[in-house]
């Protein structure tokens, strides 16, 4: 058996977009004022929490549109509450669950280029995944889950690491 970019790609994303999902089960079952949780930050440069949330569901969804060669669901990026937060990790779920396996052939090699204001980043696939988009979803997971047990929830490491890959037991 062969290990694929996309077993390194959706099983990834998915899971941890699935602790993220439970990391704002539990801020909602924590009673957090959410108008003071939508502007937490953990320094005054950073992003605030509900792009924390934002960011690793797009990155998680965009990196397997690009991989496969796709368009991604696009959302308006205006979440305001812990449900609408929710639902954007949903979607970013559904989409990396719904991409055949099929389309991820060539996706080792295939071009992936990201432009920001001020950079430009040209990839192979293998490379985007393994050296950006990965990191990238998993900062600003981490990030979450930061802001989150800085006010009060009751979070540990088995909440970030969600389900894990075992052996199935006789």
């Amino acid at each position: 058996m062969t290990f694929s970019i996309q077993d390194a790609a959706s099983p990834v994303f998915v899971r941890g977009l699935n602790s993220l999902s439970h990391l704002l089960d539990k801020a909602a079952a924590a009673g957090l004022d959410e108008a003071e949780l939508m502007e937490a930050r953990l320094a005054p440069d950073m992003l605030p929490f509900p792009a924390q949330i934002r960011m690793a569901a797009f990155s998680a969804r965009s990196a397997v549109a690009r991989l496969t060669g796709q368009a991604w669901p696009k959302t308006d990026d205006k979440e305001a509450t812990l449900a609408e937060l929710k639902a954007t990790v949903d979607l970013s779920i559904a989409f990396i669950e719904g991409v055949d396996a099929a389309a991820f052939e060539g996706a080792e090699t295939r071009r992936v280029e990201l432009r920001f204001p001020g950079v430009e980043l040209d990839f192979e696939g293998a490379g985007y995944l393994t050296s950006f988009a990965i990191p990238n979803f998993y900062f600003h997971v981490s990030i979450a889950y930061a802001l989150l047990r800085a006010r009060g929830v009751v979070l540990g490491k088995r909440d970030y690491l969600g389900k894990l890959a075992l052996l199935p037991t006789a």
